[in-house]
C-alpha cells in the first residue's frame, strides 16, 4: 500500500522524535533548569551542565530533516535563557535593570565553556545524522537562487566599458537623425 504524500508516516516503536523548534524548545528548558538550579544553589557547573544537557537531547531526539535549524540555535538559546533565569531570580532585588545586567554577565562570564561545549556537542552528533547533507542543499539552492539574481538585476547599461570611435558610417547616421533637443 503507497503512502500519500504529506501523509504520516507508521510508528513502529516508542522512539521519540521532535521536530526544529521541538529540539529548541528541549534545549532552553533544561538550559533554563539548571541556569535556576545554579542561581539558587550558587553553583555555576549547574547551569553548564544543564545546557550540555539540553544539546545533547535535542540534537539525538531531532529529526534529520530539521537538524540544521538546531545546528544554529545554541549560542541564542544559552543566551535567552541565561537571561530568563537571571530576571527570574533578580526579581525583588532592588533594581531590576543593574541587578539583570550585571548577574548576565557574570553568568555568562562564568558559563562560557559550557556554551562552547554544548554547541560543539549539537555539531558533532548532527552532523554525522545527516546536517552536512542538508548544508550542501542550502548551499546548492542559494547558488541557484544567486545565478537568477544576477540575471534579473543585470544592468543593460554598460557604465564600465570605453567609448568606442564612431565608424565614418555611424556619423552620417547621426547628422541624419535630430537631437533630443531640436525634436521639441
Amino acid at each position: 500500500m503507497r503512502r500519500q504524500r504529506g501523509a504520516a508516516a507508521p510508528r513502529t516503536g516508542g522512539a521519540v522524535t521532535l521536530t526544529g523548534r521541538g529540539g529548541i524548545v528541549v534545549m532552553f528548558a533544561l538550559t533554563l533548569l539548571g541556569a535556576l538550579l545554579a542561581r539558587w544553589t550558587d553553583l555555576p557547573l549547574l547551569a553548564g551542565s544543564g545546557f550540555v544537557a539540553g544539546c545533547a537531547a535535542a540534537a539525538l531526539l531531532t529529526r534529520p530533516v530539521d537538524l540544521l535549524t538546531l545546528a544554529v540555535s545554541p549560542p541564542l538559546v544559552f543566551l535567552l535563557a541565561t537571561l530568563a533565569a537571571v530576571v527570574l531570580t533578580s526579581l525583588g532585588d532592588g533594581n531590576l535593570l543593574t541587578g539583570s545586567l550585571v548577574g548576565l554577565l557574570t553568568a555568562l562570564s562564568t558559563t562560557a565553556p559550557w556554551l562552547f561545549a554544548g554547541t560543539v556537542l549539537v555539531l558533532a552528533v548532527t552532523a554525522p545524522r545527516g546536517m552536512l547533507a542538508q548544508v550542501r542543499e542550502l548551499r546548492e539552492k542559494l547558488a541557484g537562487m544567486r545565478l537568477f539574481m544576477e540575471e534579473e538585476n543585470e544592468d543593460p547599461v554598460r557604465w564600465d566599458d570605453t567609448p568606442r570611435r564612431a565608424t565614418s558610417r555611424s556619423r552620417r547616421r547621426r547628422r541624419e537623425r535630430p537631437n533630443h533637443a531640436d525634436v521639441d
